[in-house]
Parts: C-alpha cells; structure tokens; sequence
C-alpha cells in the first residue's frame, strides 16, 4: 500500500522524490497556448480592468487590445507545474513564493514555453522528513520557428517534497520481531543466598552506597547538581 508521503500531488504513486531534485535540474513543463475564451472568462470573473475584459477600450489603449491578466498567466504556469511535475513527485505543500514578475503582456493565442530550475535543496529543520527545494519558474513566448522570443513571467518560491522512504529488508524486521523481550526472558531469583557476599558478616561486606540521612541530600533523578545549604556546588560522592 502506498502511504501518503510516497503519493504524488495528484494523489497517485510518486516516483520523484526531494533527493531528485538537486540543483542545477532544469524540468521542462510544455508549451501551453493562450485560448481568447478562456483568458477573458477568467478575467471577468477574478480580474475585471478595462484593459482584461473590454476590446473596445483595450484596442485604443497603448496596449493595442485585450492582454491577459497576470494572475491569469501564473494560473498557466501553475497547471503546468502540476501536469508535468508535481503529478510525478512527492510533492507536500509550498511555504510560499519569494517573487513574482510579469514582464511582458500576454495575448490570446501566444505559446508560451515553460520550465522550472532547481536552485537550491535542503532538508526541511520544521518539517522532518521533507526537504525544502527552492525553484525558479519561466514563461517564454515563442516565435513561429518556436525559438524564444520572450521571458514574459518568472517567479522563484519554495516547495516541500517526501524525502524517499527507506525500504525495510524482511529478513531484518523478522530479526526485530523475533527478538526476547522481557517478558520472555527467564525470571531471575535475586535472594539474599545467591548474592556472592551473603554469607559475609556484615563489616566483611563490600561498602554499598551511602545513603543520605536527609532526602534533600541525595542528588535529583535528572542529574541536575544538589544544592546544600544554599551552594550550588554539585554534591561530590567520591
């Protein structure tokens, strides 16, 4: 059965995990076109200025018309992200973003390349057993040689992923269950007959442990020093 940790982010088995992405990995994510329906709809629903949703204006304006909200082009690089990366990894959630940039309009119909760098990988102090990996997100527009023409987004944030989890050798846990445990163990009578000095007069018998007279005086269970009239130097039993 697989378990959570070694499920991807879109519920099914991962077969990428945080030791996989080191930095210096380059992913690349597709190339998604921008359908005119779809970048309006979502405009008017969640982004509603002039220059998203209003032809007439927007084509007066010195954008020339309709250019695609930028939420609504991070929206596409976030579906990508998913479809050719997370859908593969032990992805867990994301502690949040460091920048995020539009740095030319998007227009119906352009296709743009996506892709994802690896910067930097760490395993998470707050979170054991995930590792924290930094990540650099690029959106370019393509020619209609599909050669780059344009960085339009770019964004840096950070992700948690499953560290791979260890597979235990059967051999080894039978080992562990076959181990005795104390209940297993034989009972060992400790009377006094069978103490080595237990026919020895008393004074003949090695010294035990003092033991205190006062309870104050005998050190902490914790092993903190005993304090004795107001001094904090550790009680010395030598």
């Amino acid at each position: 059965m697989t378990t959570p940790d070694a499920r991807s982010g879109t519920g099914r088995p991962a077969e990428l995990f945080f030791e996989d992405l080191v930095p210096g990995l380059t992913v690349d994510l597709g190339v998604v076109t921008v359908d005119a329906n779809e970048m309006v709809a979502f405009a008017r629903r969640f982004d509603p200025q002039w220059y998203h949703v209003d032809p007439d204006l927007a084509a007066e304006s010195r954008h020339g018309g309709l250019i695609a909200s930028g939420f609504y082009t991070v929206s596409l690089f976030m579906r990508a992200y998913v479809d050719h990366l997370l859908s593969r990894a032990a992805a867990d959630a994301s502690p949040g973003l460091e920048e995020l940039r539009w740095l030319a309009p998007v227009r119906a119909g352009d296709r743009l390349a996506v892709r994802v760098d690896v910067m930097g990988a760490r395993p998470s102090t707050a979170r054991p057993g995930l590792g924290t990996v930094s990540l650099t997100g690029t959106m370019l527009r393509l020619g209609p040689d599909d050669r780059p023409e344009q960085e339009v987004l770019r964004t840096r944030f950070r992700g948690w992923f499953a560290v791979r989890p260890v597979e235990v050798d059967p051999a080894d846990a039978g080992a562990v269950e076959a181990a005795p445990t104390d209940a297993d163990r034989p009972e060992t009578d400790h009377s006094e007959t069978d103490r080595p000095d237990a026919d020895q007069p008393s004074a003949d018998r090695p010294a035990s442990e003092p033991i205190a007279a006062d309870p104050a005086a005998a050190g902490s269970s914790d092993g903190d020093p005993t304090e004795i009239s107001g001094s904090t130097e550790p009680q010395r039993h030598d």
